[in-house]
């Protein structure tokens, strides 16, 4: 138990270290925009004198360091800075967009799982069969299958209108999830499948190499031999055992649903940090840009700390290190 709390506690004294080195990285990065601050705030109309001014009250010609620092500072207290002519806070529109960003990565983190244990599973109890084969055909397919093509080919095919009703719509308002449940749902239905469906190629291979492998230890052939049943054998004991692989990727997968999510939710005209984005880039808002690519990091890292965390608990033979 000693070695456990141990571990944890180095991943979670890592976790400052890496938010740290990933603000510097992003702040670094967007100072070499070749957009004026001053002139966004104040508009092109704007007078030499003013601009100077501008930039004194807001620190813009301090030394990079010292900006830094200042922004550090400001992140700690809430503040990422504002963007437009009206000096909106940047942190008021990461906070609406962001959990639409994540109610989208995890519809999709839940529908990757889901799927890939199944047909990782199957896979695994029929090798080399018929149902083997099939599910590798798909695996390989939904891996050559971008997620911004299958998202396009899913509007053509699926979000057209019945009548007069939009089945699975593709564009209008995201309701909320708590106020209507089924419409936003519906409403995200697709963007997560199109999502998830590349993890779903991955993730099941992974699960169904770890899955055969337990299948063919000693104590799986000894549980069968004494007559358990073989589901409750995979159920509560190969499952089990063989889940240590997969949550190692899906971490790693994880990152890759919400840099996705970024890019679909433009194309499914969703108000999340996709949208956010884009709209810092057209109307040249480094600050906007600069928080939400924050945001995002630093979420990721995150995540993959809790998923790390994950994986020592669930693995018995990492506790001994």
């Amino acid at each position: 138990m000693l070695n456990v709390l141990n571990l944890i506690g180095r991943r979670l004294l890592q976790l400052p270290i890496m938010i740290l080195g990933i603000t510097f990285l992003v702040f670094f990065v967007m100072s070499f925009s070749g957009v004026d601050p001053a002139i966004t705030a104040l508009g092109e109309g704007a007078s030499m004198e003013a601009r100077a001014a501008y930039r004194l009250q807001h620190g813009l010609d301090e030394p990079l360091l010292s900006r830094y620092i200042d922004f550090l500072f400001g992140m700690v207290q809430g503040d990422l800075g504002t963007y437009s002519a009206r000096q909106l806070p940047v942190i008021d529109e990461v906070a609406r967009a962001f959990p639409i960003t994540l109610q989208l990565t995890f519809l999709g983190l839940i529908i990757a799982v889901f799927f890939s244990l199944l047909l990782g599973v199957i896979a695994a109890i029929y090798r080399d069969r018929w149902p083997d084969q099939l599910i590798r055909v798909f695996s390989i397919a939904s891996l050559s299958t971008p997620s911004f093509w299958l998202a396009v080919l899913l509007i053509q095919a699926l979000g057209h209108k019945v009548g007069l009703i939009s089945l699975l719509p593709t564009s209008g308002r995201l309701p909320d999830m708590f106020d209507n449940f089924g419409g936003w749902f519906l409403r995200m239905l697709l963007p997560s499948v199109a999502l998830a469906v590349p993890v779903v190629g991955q993730l099941s291979r992974v699960v169904r190499t770890a899955v055969v492998e337990e299948l063919d230890k000693d104590y799986v052939r000894t549980a069968l031999g004494a007559g358990v049943p073989r589901h409750v054998v995979v159920g509560r004991n190969v499952l089990r055992n063989a889940l240590i692989t997969p949550i190692t990727v899906l971490g790693l997968r994880i990152g890759y649903l919400m840099g996705g999510a970024v890019i679909i939710e433009i194309i499914f005209n969703i108000n999340g940090m996709g949208m956010l984005i884009l709209n810092g880039v057209s109307n040249n808002e480094p600050n906007l840009v600069q928080g939400v690519t924050l945001t995002v990091a630093v979420a990721f890292i995150v995540i993959n700390v809790v998923v790390d965390l994950l994986y020592v608990l669930v693995n018995p033979r990492i506790r001994d290190i």
